[in-house]
């Protein structure tokens, strides 16, 4: 046997052959069995980028112990902290507003519900409006009929699947603390290991790759996480002065929003419209004219700095990743479709010679 036909641990090229295609065989039926829990280690993933140099600056000031796991508990809780306390304080407002529309549909079954005075003064449909609001609700017979069909709505029957669907939701949110701890207490190890397996599989280029993709997350966080925080905080403000029923709500969904390009107008149109439906023209014009500068600025200026500066990324082709991310893997496709587009332009620059020094 020639000794050109063996590999570096003695394996015939027909053994290489084999152990390459039983390793994509156990690679595909360890995704199939992970499969519904790969959002859970997506998300852990990018969490861990995110935040890995602060937690970097954390060890060295406090270096872990032998055990190594104070340090990565405590940024594990802080982490989820982020998310429960927001999810608690809507979750509390809700509540809250439960009793107040249980009160309403007793009325609208007894008295029905006679139309707002600001209907008929909408400046396109008011007329329209104020006939069908007299014709499904202002008495009681129509308003509890009108009631009953959207009881029986598919809507209300598919939302009695909510509740298994939450709990889903949290277990894979408590899994996702859990791998993120790991990934904290194990990371200069896994990172070690990643840059060996890089450099066997793919030589420099993978290593190049490698850092680009977390260099791009980096850049997403700030861009996106950031930039909507800032977003949120000041229309928040706006929505305090302007007198916005629910302001703080208001300032953390429009955060939220704004997370996406372009997606903050959709919740300070909705705030808008709530000051125009109760009189106050004015101060939803303050809202109106105060959002759509702060997007503009938001989304021209900070954010095609911040996220291409790193990415390296026309923010055209940014905004295309974030964009195809979201609608192909939903809210995590916000951090994964910039990181593949980084990646893909990197390889385009490296193999047509355009490569930056």
């Amino acid at each position: 046997m020639s000794p050109d036909s063996l590999s570096a641990d003695g394996a015939t090229r027909p053994q290489q052959a084999a152990k390459f295609v039983l390793a994509l065989l156990l690679a595909a039926l360890g995704l199939w069995t992970l499969h519904r829990y790969l959002p859970a280690l997506v998300w852990a993933c990018i969490l861990a980028i995110s935040f890995w140099p602060l937690y970097q600056r954390a060890a060295r000031r406090w270096p872990p112990g032998k055990h190594n796991v104070v340090l990565p508990s405590l940024f594990t809780a802080a982490i989820g902290l982020l998310f429960i306390v927001p999810f608690v304080l809507v979750a509390y407002q809700a509540s809250r507003e439960v009793h107040g529309v249980y009160e309403m549909f007793e009325q609208a079954r007894n008295e029905g519900i006679p139309p707002p005075e600001w209907l008929g003064h909408l400046p396109v449909g008011g007329e329209q409006a104020t006939h069908w609001w007299q014709d499904n609700l202002a008495s009681p017979s129509q308003a509890s009929d009108l009631i009953k069909r959207a009881r029986e709505s598919e809507f209300v029957a598919n939302s009695r699947e909510l509740g298994g669907e939450a709990v889903h939701r949290l277990v894979l949110f408590g899994f996702t603390l859990l791998t993120l701890f790991f990934l904290f207490k194990e990371g200069e190890r896994l990172n070690a290991q990643l840059l060996r397996a890089s450099q066997r599989a793919f030589g420099p280029a993978g290593e190049r790759i490698g850092r680009q993709m977390i260099a791009s997350v980096h850049g997403t966080v700030d861009g996106l996480v950031l930039v909507g925080l800032g977003v949120g905080f000041l229309l928040g403000i706006v929505y305090l002065l302007a007198g916005v029923p629910h302001p703080t709500l208001f300032g953390l969904f429009t955060a939220v929003a704004a997370m996406v390009p372009f997606g903050a107008p959709v919740v300070f149109g909705i705030a808008a419209l709530l000051l125009l439906t109760q009189g106050s023209v004015v101060s939803a014009v303050i809202v109106a004219v105060s959002g759509m500068v702060v997007s503009f600025v938001a989304d021209h200026f900070f954010r095609p700095t911040l996220i291409g500066k790193t990415t390296r990324l026309p923010f055209l082709w940014v905004l295309l990743g974030i964009l195809g991310g979201v609608e192909t893997w939903g809210l995590v496709g916000l951090f994964l479709g910039p990181a593949v587009m980084a990646a893909l332009m990197l390889l385009w620059r490296e193999w047509s010679g355009t490569q930056a020094h």
